[in-house]
């Protein structure tokens, strides 16, 4: 192989500052950022002929500010993207916003209620106006906070759910899906959020346990009692409130406790009036008495069941969640007023037969957890059943694939349990339907531009009112980012997509919605690859919350350790599918690592001259024995980190690269290095090795610290800057066999001063062979890293000599010329006896039954580790002692 000469660093080259002492993130961070997107790094552009690649950004709320987990995601992505621009590919990564619908009108509503205005004050058009006022003023900061963290995706090409031309595709998509009959307006039971006062699809509705009462209640026969005398049908219900709306009562066809009564009518308590019994499959007989009451306009079980029999829907619950004019004597009452008003009245009245405690699912709206209220409403939805075949097929053949692939058994469950998709919102903030209405004939149009008149009756139009949802617009973001509906150069370069990286709480609200979505109109998947990742929690595994204390935040942390500290530390734990620990020590410690890497770079540019290294190739031809070993290292780990970015487990390449640096670069090889440096012979050698490993070290970890590799790199390489590098492709080398048997006698040794207090002085000793020959260089380093001066080689070990053994090789020292033997021995028997006396302690309190049965577990398993620990201790100082000449 044919070595590249290092090259001085030109004189158009400016010298950066002389390293500092110490790793200051802060003084790093604050100017690469501007210089790489001014630079175009972060374009695809930047590599012309690659291969396209492509990643669209799960977009954040334009309402927020990057969490914990927009940290771990944006990390996850940034790493794959900066790894393939280094790969030569033409690179694109999407970046934009989701307006939000919902959270942004609650913000801007929030700060009008502040001046005491609402906004119907204002008017819809005045109104929105605001919402583009405070989105100009404060809805960009999450930008900020993406540059701030490091993330380069190109922000030439960044979108918003609202601009113009992700606003075509929305209703293009939207009329061409009414045209084929797969969007339609009807009256059918939807969620309801009282607070926000809009319908909810069935995924933006939290399901949580709560106590409850299971409240049973008599509903006499119309008739009068049977002839056995049984007065009526016992129904047993959660919402007791709901009642006053039933018409119905249902029993299960196979529950032959109620065939005799099949078709009889009740009276409905309080409302005075009769109800049908009637059998459908839909009841489950082992709830309650299984006997259900139905209430047609308040659940979807009942509305089915109520659509299976003609059981008219009475509307008793408002959009306001108050007691409508049906709900007789409790109208105007609240929701959970009436609860308690309806249950004292059936008490009265001797119509409630027992009242148990219960825990039941109660629906919460995922954005203002106020309690979701099901209710008949006419709504817009899309018909799902067309568009879920195709999205569950490209899964099942693996064109796309979720990894880890466990995903894809509930993904298929949910998928193939779907109800038509609510689409309309009651909220003035975003995609207004394209839809009117002719008051005059009563035709509805859709259409892609607003018509002049009604083409029927030539009348006057009224604009539908209501907005999309908008996971809607979302479901859209891998073909509308790139310009769709217009065929450009963007889409067909860069769609399908080849990665989604995205938490596993949005599976359903948003990558099943783009499948089906970029399927139906693409003709194609929109991503190859669906990387789920976890939940960031706290370090005891809770999750984080504002409410408990125990919130971390990114922009904090990387203002404390920097963002390559945090970076590292998410990674690290980033296994794919797992929910992620985070513990700010973790955090320190990786901002000790950088400051590790530092040192490494300042030695080499400061104290051994390598500077202007290649920017590739440059790996010297014919190596000396320890470079051969680190080059084959560097080769192996880079094959390896390769590997686990194409499976995309960063944790175990972070974690590889980590080690690698920290146990073998840092530790071994700098240290070896300084041996050749100071040989006239192998000193260019060690500098070209020396260099081309740490170059090679900071390309692999630049997808992870962008920032401070950038640093490094500027005082190391050749003037060019390190995210628009190639990615490392070094040669294999051959390691030579001995190398391992020096690094294990070298660590012995060190345990072995360690052990005897011997310092730094160096030890005189006999080294035991085979009877081969001992090669100088290893003997060199075993004096240089050891502080072995061997006087002799021998086969056979003398007698009356302390052994060092590490693997197969051992060395025979005269322990009594270096330390007091009397002295020592007394240190290690007084220390054996004390590690003795504790491990009896707490022998003691563990054979005590009382301790063991009543003290808390955390303070018994401390006894038992101190046991494990003690004993240790001891078998340690026994081996001591043992080597100890007599």
């Amino acid at each position: 192989m044919r070595p590249v000469p290092f090259r001085p660093r030109q004189a158009s080259q400016p010298r950066m500052r002389r390293l500092k002492p110490t790793y200051e993130p802060h003084d790093i961070e604050s100017r690469w950022y501007d210089r790489w997107q001014s630079s175009g790094a972060f374009r695809p552009e930047i590599n012309p002929d690659g291969e396209p690649f492509s990643i669209v950004i799960p977009p954040p709320n334009v309402t927020g500010v990057l969490h914990t987990g927009h940290a771990l995601n944006m990390s996850m992505q940034d790493a794959i993207i900066r790894r393939k621009r280094m790969q030569g590919y033409a690179a694109l990564w999407v970046p934009g916003t989701d307006h939000a619908g919902i959270a942004t009108q609650n913000v801007v509503e929030r700060e009008l209620a502040a001046e005491g205005l609402t906004r119907h004050d204002l008017g819809r058009e005045a109104f929105i106006e605001q919402v583009w006022q405070w989105k100009a003023s404060s809805g960009d900061r999450i930008a900020e906070q993406v540059r701030r963290l490091g993330f380069s995706p190109d922000w030439s090409r960044e979108r918003f759910t609202l601009d113009d031309v992700l606003s075509a595709a929305v209703r293009e998509v939207f009329v061409t899906l009414y045209d084929e009959g797969l969007i339609y307006r009807g009256t059918r039971i939807i969620n309801w959020c009282p607070k926000d006062h809009t319908a909810l699809s069935d995924i933006e509705v939290d399901h949580h346990e709560r106590p409850g009462e299971l409240v049973f209640i008599t509903y006499p026969f119309t008739d009068g009692p049977l002839d056995d005398g049984t007065e009526g049908v016992v129904v047993a219900t959660t919402r007791v409130e709901t009642m006053l709306g039933d018409t119905g009562v249902a029993v299960h066809p196979d529950d032959e406790r109620y065939t005799s009564v099949v078709g009889k009518t009740v009276r409905l308590p309080i409302m005075e009036r009769d109800i049908p019994i009637v059998e459908d499959e839909g009841v489950d007989p082992d709830f309650g008495t299984g006997a259900v009451k139905v209430t047609p306009a308040h659940d979807p079980l009942d509305y089915e069941i109520g659509q299976r029999h003609g059981l008219e829907p009475v509307i008793v619950i408002g959009e306001d969640g108050s007691i409508t004019e049906a709900g007789g004597p409790f109208a105007g009452y609240d929701r959970f007023d009436a609860r308690i008003a309806v249950k004292r009245r059936l008490e009265e009245e001797g119509r409630i037969v027992a009242v148990e405690q219960h825990m039941h699912s109660v629906g919460v709206c995922s954005r203002c957890k106020s309690v979701v209220e099901p209710l008949i409403s006419t709504q817009w939805f899309v018909k799902v059943g067309p568009l879920v075949g195709p999205a569950i097929d490209v899964v099942k053949n693996d064109i796309s694939r979720f990894i880890p692939k466990r995903w894809e058994k509930q993904y298929f469950h949910w998928m193939e349990n779907l109800r038509d998709w609510c689409i309309s919102r009651q909220l003035w903030w975003g995609h207004r339907i394209p839809a009117w209405y002719c008051d005059a004939c009563g035709e509805t149009v859709v259409a892609r531009e607003e018509p002049a008149a009604c083409p029927s009756c030539d009348g006057r139009l009224r604009a539908e009112e209501d907005v999309l949802d908008t996971w809607f617009s979302s479901a859209l973001w891998p073909f509308s980012t790139l310009g769709w509906p217009e065929q450009t150069e963007d889409l067909a370069k860069f769609y399908p997509t080849n990665t989604m990286v995205t938490g596993f709480d949005i599976i359903y609200f948003w990558v099943a919605r783009m499948l089906k979505m970029g399927l139906h109109f693409m003709h194609d998947r929109p991503f190859d690859d669906i990387v789920i990742h976890g939940l960031v929690r706290d370090a005891e595994g809770k999750k984080m919350s504002k409410s408990t204390g125990n919130a971390m935040d990114p922009l904090e942390l990387a203002n404390r350790y920097g963002a390559d500290a945090l970076r590292l530390t998410l990674l690290q734990s980033a296994v794919p599918g797992h929910d992620i620990p985070l513990n700010e020590e973790w955090i320190d410690a990786s901002r000790r690592f950088g400051n590790k890497l530092w040192n490494a770079l300042r030695f080499a540019v400061e104290h051994s001259e390598v500077r202007g290294v290649p920017e590739s190739a440059g790996y010297p031809s014919n190596p000396h024995p320890e470079a051969a070993w680190i080059l084959s290292r560097l080769h192996e780990v880079a094959s390896e980190v390769d590997e686990l970015y194409e499976e995309y487990r960063f944790a175990d390449a972070a974690t590889a690269l980590y080690n690698f640096a920290w146990s073998e670069v840092f530790d071994w090889y700098i240290e070896m290095a300084k041996l050749g440096l100071r040989s006239d012979d192998q000193a260019a050698e060690t500098r070209q090795t020396l260099g081309v490993v740490l170059r090679d070290l900071l390309k692999l970890f630049h997808p992870i610290i962008p920032f401070l590799t950038e640093e490094l790199w500027s005082e190391l390489g050749d003037g060019s800057l390190l995210i628009t590098a190639s990615w490392p492709d070094p040669p294999k080398f051959e390691a030579p066999a001995a190398i391992g048997e020096l690094q294990e006698l070298v660590t012995a040794i060190r345990r072995f001063r360690a052990e005897h207090n011997l310092g730094r002085r160096t030890i005189e000793a006999q080294l035991e062979t085979a009877g081969d020959e001992v090669p100088a260089w290893w003997l060199a380093q075993l004096e240089s890293l050891g502080g072995i001066a061997v006087t002799a080689t021998v086969t056979t070990p003398p007698p009356g000599l302390t052994r060092i053994s590490g693997g197969s090789v051992a060395l025979h020292v005269a322990l009594g010329d270096l330390i007091d033997v009397v002295a020592e021995r007394q240190r290690i028997e007084k220390a054996i006896a004390e590690a003795e006396e504790l491990v009896a302690g707490s022998l003691r309190k563990l054979a005590n039954s009382n301790f063991v049965e009543r003290a808390p577990a955390a303070v018994v398993a401390q006894e038992r580790d101190r046991v494990e620990q003690q004993e240790s201790r001891i078998a340690e100082l026994r081996t001591q002692l043992e080597r100890l000449p007599a």
